[in-house]
């Protein structure tokens, strides 16, 4: 029996999850912004339409934003992370093994599931989802990964294919490989494509015929193997289990130029505390901490300044309050008076399971006995913040806090608060 993979894909997810509650905006040209409402990450169709590239600063496209009325939304994260719940959960009922890869998108293994008609299985897919979410998806399906990845991209470009298509068949398969370019394949980044058209490597099916092993030799192990699967040689297998991220950043830019050291203290303080979330909620411990402060490189009418820090612990740990502690030492470090900050942010790395045997330091000890870190404690925090979010932060309190995102064009968190449910009338 083939294999028979299935990517489902969001449509302008972000988008999409706005229009849910506000059908008043569908066809309607949407843009949806970053932290600070600084640039683009998401857009409509009529907006990408109109040329308008992701990650475009909005202060040059203001004339474009006036000009057809495009409606603006600030990021709604809230949303958008229980919408894609909703989404995953109707997902399951379709296949016995599913990959959540990203936010918006999740692997189907329909091996066995569907081999009368993939077609229908993929549009029973589909409506399905919108039926129970409110949010379009395009399928695409193929015996790989990067098969089905590939579908999917001509599903959403060509309207022809009902938003489904297969390349199970070798002759569909070469005929799409032929006007697709190669920087369209899944895990060709723009280096790469550069280097494969210097080959002579432009479309998909250029790549597709190379010899693995001549890719390898010029490449690496990665290229080779989507090469393989680009031919229907599976390389690249389901993850039913997310693995543990091997590094955890958490960073912003700021609503305003810091200048003051307890303010960026602060920042870094609840980015520390974020951090530590995470590393918990994988079950993990960390062994270095790096963090970084830099100016705004758009504004050159400025000092520029920018710095990083990095130190190993000498015992890993979970502990938020570790992490603020020595993230306060490389700050001071660092910081530097007469600068308008404009982002920080830090990184975790050297990142292990906690349940890996450590080995203290001499100073890990505390009066009682008793390691510095305190998981107990941690798990408590995490827990009550679970039920009541935010009721408890351990990080730097008691400033301005004006250094926060700001998010003037925010929607309603719908399905996650009651005083924000939307009315029908």
């Amino acid at each position: 029996m083939q294999t028979l993979l299935a990517l489902v894909d969001c449509n302008n997810f972000y988008v999409s999850c706005e229009r849910v509650f506000r059908p008043d905006l569908i066809r309607k040209p949407m843009l949806v912004l970053s932290n600070n409402d600084g640039c683009v990450v998401a857009r409509s169709k009529e907006v990408k339409d109109l040329g308008i590239k992701m990650g475009v600063p909005l202060f040059q496209i203001q004339q474009l934003v006036k000009q057809h009325q495009i409606k603006l939304f600030s990021s709604n994260y809230t949303l958008y992370a229980d919408m894609s719940s909703r989404v995953m959960s109707t997902l399951e009922a379709f296949a016995p093994t599913m990959e959540v890869y990203s936010i918006d998108e999740a692997f189907l293994d329909l091996t066995g599931v569907c081999y009368q008609d993939s077609i229908a299985y993929g549009h029973l897919i589909k409506t399905s989802v919108v039926r129970a979410t409110g949010i379009p998806v395009c399928v695409g399906m193929g015996p790989t990964k990067t098969l089905a990845k590939l579908a999917n991209f001509a599903a959403k470009k060509w309207c022809k294919t009902g938003g489904v298509l297969d390349l199970s068949d070798p002759v569909r398969r070469e005929k799409l490989m032929r006007i697709v370019p190669v920087g369209e394949v899944w895990g060709i980044g723009s280096r790469t494509t550069v280097k494969l058209q210097h080959l002579g490597i432009h479309s998909v099916w250029d790549l597709a015929t190379q010899s693995s092993q001549r890719i390898q030799s010029q490449f690496n192990i990665v290229v080779a193997k989507t090469v393989m699967e680009l031919n229907g040689t599976s390389c690249f297998q389901l993850e039913e289990i997310s693995a543990n991220k091997q590094q955890i950043v958490c960073s912003r830019s700021f609503s305003r130029r810091l200048t003051e050291y307890k303010e960026l203290f602060e920042a870094l303080a609840e980015f520390c505390s974020r951090a530590g979330e995470k590393l918990r909620r994988q079950h993990s411990v960390t062994g270095c901490l790096t963090i970084f402060i830099r100016t705004s490189p758009f504004n050159i009418h400025e000092p520029q300044y920018q710095r990083s820090a990095t130190i190993k612990l000498g015992a890993a740990t979970q502990d938020t309050r570790i992490l603020i502690n020595a993230a306060d030492r490389l700050l001071k470090e660092i910081f530097k008076t007469g600068y308008s900050y404009q982002k920080c942010g830090v990184q975790l790395s050297l990142i292990r399971s906690e349940s890996t045997p450590g080995q203290f330091g001499l100073f890990d000890i505390s009066d009682n006995d008793l390691p510095m870190e305190n998981r107990p404690l941690m798990a408590t925090v995490d827990q009550i913040n679970r039920r009541f979010p935010k009721a408890i932060s351990i990080a730097a309190t008691g400033f301005e806090q004006s250094w926060k995102p700001r998010a003037e064009r925010i929607s309603p968190r719908y399905t996650t608060d009651w005083q924000e449910l939307a009315h029908v009338k």
